[in-house]
């Protein structure tokens, strides 16, 4: 049982559910939790460990919600850069052809993609656009024949330098519609650089990328992506598994203060002993509680069918903001220790600044909310 969950939520997994969670737990805190610090100090991808995750036969599995949540929430509380890496291939990237593509086009990638013998990446966000993207995306899709022809730039997309599959979202200039294209990343006219001198998500490689008249043809449009509200979909999915992300960035980080606290020692006495010490590790653990049950409840709305875009809004709005406090919080009470790899806390700090912003910032979500609750839209 993990030490932050004080009110045994993982007791809600089913005995095989939870066996899967105890296999990737091992695999994380063995495989991955050793290098962890060292390849985000270089930014350099473990790509050793690709085949290894197709060994934990996870990606492309029928599961509950609530194992799925709680896997992501495993890999980030060893590492949110692996964290991103699998929710980017097995979520955004594998989830947009589960969605939106044709059955013979699952049938086509996914397998390879669950075996990890093609790697996907996910292209939406543009330099000029972010959060506007549904309205503001520029890069653009033309119809000549049997073959669509691609031009624009994207930002921010990881695993773009080695993928071998990019989801690419353009906007068709026949009929202004955003559409889902799948491009090799070996494709003529496609190219993707890595974006350096990251403070946050380091092992990750994003990159900025430029299609410069790519050829895809016809078959590799996914069928059933015409417009934004297909696009919305898949995010809507995968957002709820960041706040399951965020849950695991707090975890680690309660875990790292309450060790660190038990075993330092000033004025003769463990620092666990001190008032202000505890009442931090009290609002830490209040915080991790409440994010963890928000996300439990969401996973049960999605396996009953009763999901909605508000749920993973505010779930991911939520749990992001409190995992910068239990993060922050954490890093206080390693005092100057926390500043450096070897206490591991710095790396959570850094890492939340970038969970709290992508897959829709906290002011987009509170819209999302906002709109649900009140009837009313106050999105510009």
């Amino acid at each position: 049982m993990l030490a932050g969950d004080l009110y045994a939520f993982q007791d809600l997994l089913s005995a095989d559910e939870a066996a899967v969670v105890r296999r990737v737990r091992d695999f994380l805190d063995a495989e991955v939790v050793p290098i962890a610090n060292d390849h985000w100090q270089r930014a350099e991808f473990p790509h050793h460990l690709i085949k290894r995750y197709a060994d934990l036969d996870i990606a492309g599995r029928s599961s509950s919600s609530l194992l799925n949540g709680w896997l992501a929430l495993e890999m980030a509380r060893a590492d949110a850069s692996m964290a991103t890496f699998y929710g980017v291939h097995a979520g955004l990237a594998m989830g947009s052809i589960r969605m939106c593509g044709s059955a013979d086009q699952q049938a086509r990638w996914l397998p390879e993609m669950a075996a990890f013998d093609k790697v996907g990446a996910f292209a939406l966000t543009e330099p000029t656009g972010g959060s506007d993207v549904a309205a503001g995306l520029r890069t653009t899709a033309r119809r000549e024949g049997d073959e669509w022809v691609l031009d624009g730039s994207k930002r921010w997309i990881g695993n773009a330098t080695f993928a071998d599959l990019v989801v690419v979202w353009a906007r068709d200039v026949a009929d202004d519609q955003v559409k889902g294209f799948v491009v090799r990343g070996d494709a003529p006219g496609f190219a993707a650089t890595k974006i350096e001198n990251k403070i946050a998500l380091r092992t990750v490689q994003n990159a900025d990328i430029t299609l410069t008249g790519v050829r895809v043809p016809e078959a590799d449009r996914l069928q059933n992506a015409n417009s934004f509200k297909d696009t919305a979909k898949v995010l809507r999915q995968t957002r709820s598994g960041v706040a399951w992300e965020a849950v695991g960035v707090m975890l680690a980080a309660y875990e790292i203060a309450l060790n660190y606290a038990k075993e330092r020692e000033q004025f003769g006495r463990p620092i666990a002993k001190f008032q202000l010490v505890q009442d931090l590790l009290v609002r830490m653990l209040g915080n991790v509680t409440g994010s963890l049950g928000l996300c439990v409840r969401l996973a049960q709305l999605q396996d009953e069918g009763k999901y909605r875009d508000e749920h993973s809004a505010l779930a991911k709005a939520y749990c992001t903001t409190r995992m910068r406090e239990v993060a922050g919080w954490a890093r206080e009470l390693l005092a100057g220790n926390g500043i450096v790899l070897d206490y591991d806390i710095g790396r959570f700090v850094a890492d939340a600044e970038a969970l709290y912003s992508y897959e829709g910032t906290r002011e987009i979500n509170t819209l999302i909310v906002g709109r649900a609750v009140t009837g009313e839209s106050a999105f510009v």
